[in-house]
């Protein structure tokens, strides 16, 4: 098996760290707010009211006689989407093909968050060289139930995990001069009713699960813009929501930026102006033909408000001023932007790179993987191993210069020495059973074959009009249930029994029901969406060129009713209200304290190498902790792990989980290296949200330091006091 090298991408910012936020404009926040002060006071009323919504599909007006353009923004979080037009129509023969760069989720499955700042950088880089001013991403709502067909935007179960990777994508989006856009603030964790359900939750669950990552977003991520959700929350809609944009988000946070709500979210002009929104987008489809976009609640009935004094001026001039403050920092007025680059080598080296890290070897019993030489044939089964997924998902969809398919990729690393065979196996179609004929092709293919690959899992829709017909991943709609759609399970099993040398490699954006199959086959590749090179990650890691060092970044259930929105909460609610009595309890916090087990684990991950753990060192003081220990690849090939810290407090006044993440680091190791790993842990990582003193507290007390190569594989502990 050939070596891989973890070396890490030739990006400057990689190998330097984070650059500042924003850190090409000119300008301090004393310069921006006087400038935008001298602009604001020469714009009539209706120039301002013009400014706060949509004059097209993906653009709010600007003021060109005081050199105030158009603020243009843009899907998606994993590329740029394909280009619209002023209407919501394609636009057809235009050049958007660009990089399609793995989904969310594969990005938190590399643990990684250099590749979140490599994977912001080109998309900030192609949006400038697209004209585009905000990417409409990254999408961060927490993973509470697998039926979520929007999970595969998102990145985790964990709040911790999430707020690593959302900051480096942050980051690298607005280095590049171009804002990003967090979003869905605040509670949108299914697409079922998303236009309508009230969402309720605990304050702990609200402070210790859902906000986290919004916070670290905004204070430490620096993000320029937000994107409210669709959903109510607390009996108000989130998009216009005293409590959650006035007084968490712009007050508690201190967040300068401007709050852009989701396409047709807003309901109420009075509470849109008062509750925190700036900008109001929406879908223009449903204006007519011809959109007259001063329709909108944020248009003409602004100005008649203001003019009548029902509404004061101030209120619009707050939300320009803050439109302006995110032109200004993205040298929008008065800079020179970057020009950007669109879809070049290094790009999609980045895209390989990131899908490479992302894919999750969960099973490989027998040293099945990597592939060896004596391998002379293969039988490649599945729709989804010839499939091109890039313009799936709904309105994240991104058109590929090209896309590498799970068989391209193999047939390309087989090479002449290797037969490759390929039989479709199943139908993509909504309500579609096993298909026998298909089945008895790719059953003897597999028979005839030294290895089988199946290539199987969940798929995305293509567009607005059939996705709902074809799609179990994709923007407003769930998965009806866990179980592998289009009669999987009967191929997989007959391709078993015809070769029981069977691999199973998955798609999708999270866990499907294996039940039927997962004892008796004995090797198992996620691979989420990896975006236009995954066909080219999946390859490599098969033969051994790449040594997989993805990990999990949501448990995966043995079944849908194992899971805690399931199990203790609501899904998907009455048709008005869901209510989360699942509580904190979402992901492994719950099959660790239920003592439920998992089909896979939260931080699960397998590698073609051993890694062993020693000398664990726990110093503690006052309300910190360093936490020291030592990694060895003891294998023959080079490899990464990721070093996983979780913390579990003995004693306890509220209930809380059995343990949570509070650190972890990837480390790369060649064969026989080893590295002394030091994580630091502040304050915040022993506290928990009391609901009853509505404030975050630390209790002293002994806590235990719990690590692990995933939650459940405990490699080292130690305990402290503190």
């Amino acid at each position: 098996m050939n070596k891989y090298k973890f070396a890490l991408l030739l990006i400057p910012a990689l190998l330097t760290g984070y650059k500042t936020v924003n850190a090409q404009t000119k300008y301090t926040d004393a310069e921006i707010a006087a400038r935008s002060e001298k602009l604001i006071k020469q714009m009539t009323l209706q120039e301002k009211v013009d400014m706060i919504h949509g004059n097209s599909s993906f653009t709010s007006a600007g003021v060109p006689r005081l050199g105030i353009p158009e603020f243009v923004m843009s899907d998606g979080p994993h590329g740029v989407r394909v280009e619209h037009g002023r209407t919501y129509e394609e636009q057809k023969n235009a050049k958007d093909a660009g990089t399609y760069l793995p989904t969310g989720v594969c990005l938190a499955a590399t643990w990684n968050p250099q590749l979140g700042y490599a994977f912001g950088s080109v998309l900030g880089s192609e949006a400038n060289y697209r004209g585009k001013d905000v990417i409409l991403g990254p999408g961060i709502n927490i993973i509470r139930t697998a039926l979520n067909g929007r999970n595969f935007e998102y990145e985790s179960e964990d709040p911790y995990l999430i707020s690593k990777m959302a900051v480096g994508y942050i980051k690298g989006v607005q280095d590049q001069g171009v804002s990003a856009c967090v979003k869905h603030f605040m509670g949108n964790n299914e697409e079922t009713l998303r236009s309508s359900i009230d969402v309720q939750m605990s304050d702990r669950a609200l402070r210790e699960i859902y906000l986290p990552g919004f916070k670290a977003a905004v204070q430490i991520g620096g993000v320029n813009t937000l994107m409210g959700s669709y959903n109510k929350f607390r009996g108000q809609w989130a998009t216009q929501n005293n409590f959650l944009i006035n007084q968490v988000l712009k007050k508690e946070w201190g967040f300068k930026g401007a709050v852009i709500s989701d396409w047709g979210a807003v309901h109420s002009t009075d509470q849109a102006l008062w509750n925190g929104t700036d900008v109001e987008m929406g879908t223009d489809l449903s204006l007519g033909p011809k959109p007259d976009y001063s329709k909108y609640f944020m248009g003409d009935t602004v100005v008649k408000l203001v003019k009548t004094h029902k509404i004061p001026e101030y209120i619009i001039d707050e939300k320009v001023r803050r439109i302006l403050y995110v032109m200004f920092k993205t040298d929008m007025i008065g800079g020179k932007r970057k020009a950007g680059e669109y879809n070049t080598k290094a790009h999609q080296q980045t895209a390989l790179k990131i899908a490479e890290e992302g894919v999750v070897l969960l099973k490989n019993e027998n040293k099945t993987l990597p592939l060896t030489p004596a391998v002379k044939s293969i039988a490649v089964i599945g729709y989804n191993a010839n499939r091109e997924q890039s313009m799936g998902g709904g309105s994240s969809q991104v058109k590929a210069l090209y896309e590498v398919t799970a068989l391209e990729g193999i047939k390309k690393l087989a090479g002449q020495n290797i037969k490759v065979t390929y039989a479709q196996g199943y139908k993509i179609e909504r309500g579609a059973v096993a298909d026998e004929a298909m089945i008895q092709q790719a059953t003897e293919a597999a028979s005839k074959a030294d290895v089988a690959i199946v290539v199987g899992g969940w798929t995305h829709g293509y567009n607005y009009n059939v996705w709902k017909d074809n799609a179990y991943d994709a923007e407003d709609t769930d998965k009806p249930d866990m179980f592998m759609p289009f009669g999987q399970d009967e191929l997989i099993k007959a391709v078993i029994k015809a070769n029981p040398k069977t691999i199973v490699v998955l798609m999708g954006g999270g866990a499907i029901d294996m039940t039927k199959w997962v004892g008796e086959t004995p090797a198992i590749l996620q691979a989420w969406y990896p975006g236009m090179e995954g066909g080219n990650a999946i390859a490599k890691i098969i033969f051994g060129q790449v040594n997989p060092s993805g990990k999990l970044p949501m448990s995966f259930p043995k079944k849908l009713e194992d899971e805690p929105a399931h199990k203790l909460g609501e899904y998907p609610g009455n048709k008005t209200t869901v209510n989360y009595t699942d509580d904190i309890y979402v992901g492994y916090r719950y099959y660790d304290t239920y003592k439920v087990a998992p089909q896979f684990e939260f931080g699960r991950g397998l590698s073609y190498t051993n890694f062993k753990y020693s000398n664990l060192h726990v110093n503690a003081a006052g309300k910190k902790a360093t936490v020291s220990f030592t990694i060895k690849n003891t294998g023959s090939v080079d490899g990464a792990e990721v070093a996983q810290l979780y913390v579990k407090q003995e004693k306890l006044n509220l209930p809380r989980p059995e343990k949570e993440l509070k650190g972890f680091e990837k480390v790369f190791l060649k064969a026989g290296e080893e590295k002394q790993v030091k994580l630091t842990l502040n304050e915040d990582a022993f506290q928990y949200f009391n609901d009853n003193k509505q404030k975050w507290v630390m209790d002293p007390g002994v806590f235990d330091f719990v690590i692990g190569s995933s939650s459940r594989d405990i490699r080292l502990t130690g305990k402290a006091t503190l």
